[in-house]
């Protein structure tokens, strides 16, 4: 099941969960590893296909940072492993979610 959400905690999400994250320019698929470990896709140049990364969080225009979100609204940063880089998108326009099959995570109160 694919559910929507307005911010989402990445720590609450079991391995294999993916999230979509489309944003003012791009659209990311986001494959979380376990805590903050993630493989990301989605920008030509940084990740065109899956590369290994972890998410920093959401900064808001007064770049203020929510370590280990993703917002709505909000920037998302992560840092790609090789190169060791940081990566700001543009803002975020909408977040959806999709659980591995068995994992009742998705109902958890950290994805509004």
């Amino acid at each position: 099941m694919t559910i929507s959400t307005d911010l989402l905690d990445l720590k609450n999400l079991a391995p294999r969960a993916s999230v979509d994250v489309e944003t003012n320019s791009r659209h990311y698929k986001i494959e979380c590893l376990g805590g903050n470990a993630i493989r990301i896709s989605g920008h030509p140049e940084y990740c065109p296909e899956p590369v290994a990364a972890r998410l920093h969080g959401s900064v808001d225009r007064q770049g203020s940072l929510e370590i280990g979100v993703i917002s709505r609204g909000k920037r998302l940063v992560f840092l790609l492993d090789e190169p060791r880089r940081p990566i700001t998108t543009s803002k975020v326009l909408r977040v959806y979610v999709r659980q591995p099959e068995g994992n009742q995570a998705a109902s958890s109160p950290s994805i509004h």
